[in-house]
């Protein structure tokens, strides 16, 4: 059984950074890409950052620049630095990945950021 558990939410003030950690158990760690994504209120759950178990990223046009995932494969982690942080960035991050064919779905319980402006 894949578990995510995220960490590393929380309150910021326009322009500032937060750092947010998802940390993997039940599995391969290596074997799977990693995603972030966000779903802010009111809104549809949108997909913000990923990185393959080669190590590819690829970013949202509304991030790219400002946000950098990345991911330790010895601690079973994966990251995302998130700079210059906007009111537009406040909504609920999730941590994903998907295993199997089909595939098979597994997020993680999701964490608050709130950017103040």
């Amino acid at each position: 059984q894949v578990q995510l558990v995220e960490s590393g939410g929380g309150l910021v003030q326009v322009g500032g950074s937060l750092r947010l950690s998802c940390a993997a158990s039940g599995t391969i760690f290596s074997f799977y890409g990693m995603d972030w994504y966000r779903q802010a209120p009111g809104k549809q759950r949108e997909l913000v950052a990923t990185i393959s178990s080669g190590g590819s990223t690829k970013y949202a046009d509304t991030v790219q620049g400002r946000f950098t995932i990345s991911r330790d494969n010895a601690k079973n982690t994966v990251s995302l630095q998130m700079n210059s942080l906007k009111p537009e960035d406040t909504a609920v991050y999730y941590c994903h990945t998907a295993k199997g064919w089909p595939p098979e779905d597994y997020w993680g319980q999701g964490t608050q950021v709130t950017v103040s402006s």
